[in-house]
């Protein structure tokens, strides 16, 4: 009867430090495959941060061509960049951080500039990010890195499909401002003296509207000795 509680005992014993080196290896291969889930998730996220941040710009560069205007313009939803026929957007992205809608940043004039993920999360990454999104350096959390257009980087990522005039890709369009009055070159004739004023120039339905050119008089040269 002694032996075979002894042998109960030990089974049991055995049976628990099995268990435990189950659990402490199970624990020590769980930790290197979250991260490896997690830098997966992380890429996952700067792919497509970076993808909408460079469809807002390519949208703003594109309703821009031909105007005059100040400032960007901006779609009502991501759905917008997605619209045949030359769509800037595959398709609306997830964030992968949180497997819910990304959280939508909005400009003053209630357009979506960017997105954000919702993860409080610290990332992994902290340095040596893509050009288009450099300043997200020593960002501490996901929930800091935001793709909206314009960035503090000041950079777009090359862009296929836009509209003629922009082939191949999209360039950071000149911030907005006054433009420059024509002038006129000096005249440099001898008896000519150029006698200019400078005319403001006017927008007329979004093009630019050329100021007068300059009149020239005639000055008669002085009388010979």
């Amino acid at each position: 009867m002694t032996i075979g509680t002894n042998k109960q005992g030990f089974t049991y014993l055995s049976l628990m430090f099995s268990v435990t080196l189950i659990g402490i290896t199970l624990a020590g291969v769980a930790r290197p495959w979250k991260t490896i889930i997690q830098r997966e998730r992380e890429a996952d996220l700067l792919a497509r941060g970076i993808e909408i941040q460079s469809a807002i710009g390519a949208y703003s560069t594109r309703m821009k061509a031909g105007r005059i205007v100040q400032g960007e313009y901006y779609p009502h939803t991501l759905e917008e960049l997605t619209r045949p026929p030359k769509p800037l957007l595959r398709k609306v992205y997830g964030d992968p951080m949180t497997n819910r809608p990304f959280e939508l940043v909005r400009a003053p004039t209630g357009g979506v500039m960017g997105v954000r993920s919702r993860s409080d999360a610290q990332p992994l990454r902290q340095h040596e990010f893509p050009p288009a999104v450099r300043h997200f350096d020593g960002m501490k959390r996901y929930r800091d890195w935001v793709f909206q257009h314009p960035n503090a980087s000041g950079l777009t990522v090359p862009f296929q499909g836009l509209s003629p005039g922009l082939p191949g890709s999209a360039a950071m369009p000149v911030p907005a401002g006054t433009l420059p009055t024509p002038q006129a070159p000096a005249q440099n004739l001898p008896g000519f003296q150029s006698t200019t004023s400078s005319v403001p120039s006017t927008t007329t339905g979004g093009s630019f509207a050329q100021a007068p050119s300059p009149e020239v008089q005639a000055i008669p040269p002085p009388p010979v000795p």
